[in-house]
C-alpha cells in the first residue's frame, strides 16, 4: 500500500495500473481503493492484491477518442486503461486529456477539383464536393471532422467550378481555421496537385483525402500510426471481398486438379486517404498528370516504405448515384 500511495502522489494521474509479467492488466488502484482499504483496517504493508480493483473499466486501442470519452462520461470515471486484444496495457487515457482539444499543425489537403461526371445531372451546375448529404455539403462534413480532431491548416485543390468551392468555404474564418486554395489549370490526377503546394506546407506529414468520401475514420490515430511506423507514406485501405459466382477450375494442362465452388477472394483496396512525408511531396513537379497509386508504386520500386492503415470504420465513396442515395440514408444514423 505504501508503494501504491507513492505512485499516486508522484505521477499525479490519480491511478495505479497493475500488470503481470507479460504486462497484461490485473487491476487498478485509485485513492478511493486506498481509503476503503484503510477503513477495513489494512496497513501500509498490505499487499496490493488485498485492496486493488480487479475488474476495471477498459478501452481498446482501436476505440475512437469519441467512444472512449462517451464511456467515461456515462460511467463518471476520470481514467481508463487502454489494452490490446491480449489485455496487454498499451496506454492510459484521462478525461482531462480527452476534454482538452488537441491541435495539429499538419496540413490537410482535400481534393475537390473533379468533374463528378457519374453524378450528372446533379453536378452540371455544382461540383461534387458541394453536393449536400443531409444539411451539409460533403466537403463541409469532412472539414468539420478534421477540425473536431484538432487540425486547422487546410488546402483545397480545385478545378471544376472552383469559384463555388471558394465562395462556400472562404478563408476558413467561419470555422476559425486557415483554408488556402490550389487551382489546377488542367486536371493533374489524384497526386499531381501535390506539386503545387507551397514549400512551407510540407515540413510535417500531410494528410491527403478525396473530397467525395464520407467516413468516420479517426484521423488522430491515422497520423499517430504513420509517425510510429515511419516510412514515406501511409495509405488507408478497406477490406473487400469478391465472390466468384461460378465454380473455379484449377488445372495442370488438360487435367483438372481442383474445383472450388464459388470461392471468395479477399483484398485490400485503396480508401482514398493518405499520410505523406515531405520527400514524396517534393518529388511531384506540379506539371505532370500523376495518380496516387502510380506515385506510391514508383516509390516502392525505388525502395521506399509505404505502409497501410486498415479502415474498419464507416466509409463510403460517393462516386455514383446509388452511393449518393446510400449516403443520404446513412446520414441520419452515422453523422447525426
Amino acid at each position: 500500500m505504501k508503494s501504491a500511495i507513492e505512485v499516486l502522489n508522484t505521477e499525479a494521474l490519480r491511478i495505479v495500473i497493475i500488470v503481470d509479467d507479460d504486462e497484461r492488466l490485473v487491476g487498478t488502484v485509485t485513492d478511493g481503493d486506498i481509503r476503503r482499504g484503510l477503513i477495513n483496517h489494512l496497513t501500509m504493508d498490505s499487499t496490493i492484491k488485498e485492496f486493488m480493483y480487479t475488474d476495471p473499466t477498459v478501452a481498446y486501442e482501436e476505440d475512437s477518442r469519441e467512444s472512449i470519452l462517451d464511456k467515461m462520461k456515462k460511467l463518471n470515471i476520470f481514467q481508463i486503461p487502454i489494452i490490446d486484444a491480449n489485455r496487454k496495457v498499451v496506454g492510459l487515457e484521462t478525461l482531462q486529456h480527452l476534454l482538452e482539444k488537441a491541435r495539429y499543425d499538419n496540413a490537410v489537403f482535400l481534393m475537390a477539383g473533379g468533374f463528378g461526371k457519374r453524378l450528372r445531372p446533379l453536378t452540371d451546375n455544382l461540383p461534387k464536393p458541394l453536393l449536400r448529404i443531409g444539411e451539409k455539403p460533403i466537403l463541409e462534413t469532412i472539414l468539420e471532422q478534421f477540425i473536431t480532431t484538432g487540425f486547422h491548416n487546410f488546402y483545397i485543390s480545385t478545378h471544376y467550378k472552383a469559384e463555388l468551392v471558394k465562395k462556400h468555404f472562404g478563408d476558413g474564418s467561419k470555422w476559425d481555421v486557415s483554408i488556402k486554395y490550389i487551382y489546377e489549370d488542367k486536371p493533374l490526377g489524384t497526386a499531381g496537385a501535390l506539386g503545387l503546394l507551397p514549400k512551407d506546407a510540407v515540413d510535417l506529414p500531410l494528410i491527403m483525402m478525396n473530397g467525395d468520401l464520407l467516413t468516420k475514420i479517426d484521423f488522430e490515430k491515422l497520423l499517430k500510426f504513420h509517425v510510429k511506423q515511419g516510412g514515406d507514406a501511409t495509405m488507408c485501405v478497406r477490406a473487400y471481398d469478391f465472390q466468384v459466382p461460378y465454380g473455379v477450375i484449377k488445372a495442370d494442362g488438360n487435367r483438372i486438379t481442383n474445383i472450388i465452388e464459388k470461392p471468395i477472394y479477399k483484398f485490400f483496396v485503396n480508401a482514398g486517404i493518405y499520410v505523406l512525408g515531405k520527400s514524396i511531396i517534393e518529388s511531384v513537379d506540379g506539371k505532370t498528370y500523376l495518380d496516387m497509386p502510380n506515385m506510391l508504386e514508383s516509390k516502392i520500386e525505388q525502395g521506399g516504405k509505404v505502409n497501410m492503415f486498415p479502415v474498419h470504420e464507416y466509409w463510403l465513396d460517393i462516386g455514383r448515384m446509388e452511393q449518393f442515395e446510400q449516403a443520404q440514408r446513412d446520414n441520419e444514423t452515422e453523422f447525426n
